[in-house]
């Protein structure tokens, strides 16, 4: 049993357990701040009945015309939570807010090339790859701190995209540099 509810700035000092995970990307707290003033439907946690964090969704409305689109920014779930479906419940109601509530045309996100488990999940939840983004990551340690990794922009068309404008069958083989990236 867990809570979905509303992600608040409370939860910055609840969410260690989730954010030291290998391939969770972390920001500052203003960061999160931000987030929640501006787009505060599409921040989500889920909680045990404990209070203990076992995820959480941050994203955002951004775009115009027919890239107008959500964005999913961070979807995490702590190592001891996964494979329960709760990364799943996350992402569909961001994609409910995205498309019912925003009215965007798509919801993207971005992810490392290398995580594979990610990219499957991504893909079974109706996501396909837009295109490859050349050096999009920061170094993970080694390599002197050069930029070494690329992302995956991955997309699922909603409602307001029935020809499915927003995806591409061969995105595996766009590539762009991140410099390129809107």
């Amino acid at each position: 049993m867990s809570i979905l509810r509303p992600f608040t700035a409370a939860d910055l000092f609840k969410c260690n357990n989730v954010n030291l995970d290998f391939f969770t990307q972390t920001y500052a707290p203003g960061f999160y701040l931000n987030y929640l003033a501006r787009w505060p439907e599409l921040c989500c946690a889920q909680t045990a009945p404990s209070g203990r964090m076992m995820g959480y969704i941050l994203g955002k409305a951004e775009g115009s015309n027919q890239d107008w689109h959500g964005h999913i920014t961070v979807l995490t779930v702590a190592p001891e939570y996964r494979r329960l479906g709760l990364a799943t419940k996350l992402v569909d109601l961001l994609e409910r807010v995205s498309d019912n509530t925003y009215r965007g045309f798509f919801v993207d996100l971005y992810v490392r090339c290398t995580n594979d488990i990610a990219i499957s999940m991504y893909e079974e939840l109706g996501y396909s790859v837009y295109r490859r983004v050349r050096d999009y990551y920061d170094s993970l340690g080694g390599n002197r701190g050069k930029d070494e990794e690329d992302a995956f922009d991955m997309r699922k068309p909603l409602s307001r995209d029935p020809g499915r404008r927003s995806v591409r069958p061969n995105g595996r083989d766009m590539h762009v540099s991140r410099y390129e990236v809107s």
